[in-house]
């Protein structure tokens, strides 16, 4: 048994379209369905963004989205984050692979998340920084976090 969570990362046109309709239909289950919150996930931004997600024997895990600067925030961003499985690392696994794919694709030195206000803790455990007062967005309290490469000056 394969304990270690595979790495998958895809741009929009390379994904097949069975692997679209999983991570949609894991968006939707976890972001509509567990959080009881109406929203309109399929914003536009999928097609210019990267997207990766970690499955363990063929179960997705946990998966992210990273944007360019300019189309989901003014800054490169990272969202749509969803850890099926809680409180075996797959989240901060998923963010980090999600910054290495922002430095990587885009050269982020820049980016930023709209954070659900209760996992600032979580954000801040892999480099983020809260940059905004609380705001609602799909009625629920979020805040802007935002992650600056450390080696920069």
């Amino acid at each position: 048994m394969n304990t270690k969570p595979q790495l998958h990362k895809k741009s929009f046109g390379e994904l097949t379209t069975d692997e679209l309709y999983i991570l949609l239909r894991v968006r939707s289950e976890v972001f509509v369905v567990e959080q009881n919150c109406v929203y309109q996930d399929l914003d536009g931004d999928d097609q210019s963004a990267i997207h990766l997600w970690l499955t363990l024997e063929d179960k997705v895990v946990a998966l992210a989205r990273v944007c360019p600067a300019g189309t989901h925030m003014k800054e490169i961003s990272i969202g749509r984050v969803i850890t099926t499985e809680r409180g075996k690392s797959y989240g901060k696994q998923i963010m980090l692979h999600a910054i290495d794919a922002a430095i990587e694709h885009f050269d982020a030195k820049h980016i930023d998340i709209e954070a659900q206000e209760y996992a600032k803790g979580f954000y801040e455990s892999v480099g983020f920084r809260q940059s905004s007062d609380t705001f609602m967005l799909d009625g629920i309290p979020h805040i802007k976090m935002t992650w600056k490469n450390r080696t920069d000056n």
